[in-house]
């Protein structure tokens, strides 16, 4: 069996460029409850009631936290499914879901 040489398959699988990653970022509103984003971030991302209390308590004092980074397809399914989750059921004044944006993360 032959080594490979300069320029096989081998060296260029080494060489090939990744999907660039993308940040999903959840911003922060006054018409959801702590307790919904961390229902949320429970049931969409797997997050433990730990992680999801401090990304709510990360975006009610910053006003965004990101909740994943991946590639762009998964991000936009991310967003997505937060944009479709719905209104916060705690708060009448509640309207709709949260906002999402995707940010480059490099």
């Amino acid at each position: 069996m032959a080594l490979p040489t300069p320029g096989t398959d081998v060296e260029q699988k080494s060489h090939e460029t990744h999907e660039p990653l993308w940040h999903v970022v959840l911003l922060d509103d006054d018409d959801h409850t702590y307790d919904y984003v961390i229902e949320m971030l429970c049931r969409l991302f797997f997050k433990t009631v730990d992680e999801a209390l401090r990304h709510a308590i990360e975006v009610d004092t910053t006003g965004r936290t990101i909740v994943m980074t991946c590639e762009r397809s998964a991000a936009e399914f991310a967003r997505d499914q937060i944009h479709a989750y719905g209104a916060d059921p705690r708060l009448p004044r509640s309207k709709g879901s949260m906002t999402a944006i995707l940010e480059p993360a490099g």
